[in-house]
């Protein structure tokens, strides 16, 4: 292998440098957001879901809670039937299902969501991981420089 140059292995890191700042990092930081917004839906579906047995554990026919209407802005609401529950199901659709059937739909939800954190987490371990070999490789340069 022919000997570079200081210019050229500058140069050389200026590139890994430039690709870990403004490729592998940014699509690291996108990866966790995506990753991260799942997750809040999924808890969403879990809060959903043990207030789903909360009412049928205690029988309830009726039911006095607060509802956020967002921005962490709450007003109280009366249910007056339990017996049945609307859920938005995607595309702007809501759908009515009885508690049960709410349950297993909730269930089916949650796996898929699971499935897609697990994707998103295995993505940025991969990103990660490509960080930390751009990183090792711009080390090596450094150091086969500095014995030259």
């Amino acid at each position: 292998m022919a000997k570079r140059t200081d210019k050229e292995l500058s140069t050389l890191l200026q590139k890994y440098d430039e690709f870990v700042n403004l490729k592998l990092k940014p699509d690291l930081k996108d990866t966790l957001e995506s990753r991260n917004e799942i997750f809040d839906t999924l808890s969403e579906y879990q809060k959903l879901k043990s207030q789903i047995e909360l009412i049928q554990t205690h029988d309830l026919k009726e039911l006095k809670t607060m509802v956020d209407l967002g921005s962490q802005f709450y007003a109280q609401a009366v249910v007056p039937d339990t017996q049945y529950i609307y859920l938005n199901v995607g595309f702007g659709f809501h759908v009515q299902f009885t508690l049960d059937e709410a349950k297993d739909f909730i269930e089916k939800k949650e796996k898929r969501l699971q499935s897609t954190v697990d994707k998103y987490s295995a993505d940025a371990d991969k990103i990660r991981a490509h960080i930390k070999m751009v990183l090792e490789a711009m080390a090596e340069i450094l150091e086969a420089q500095k014995n030259a």
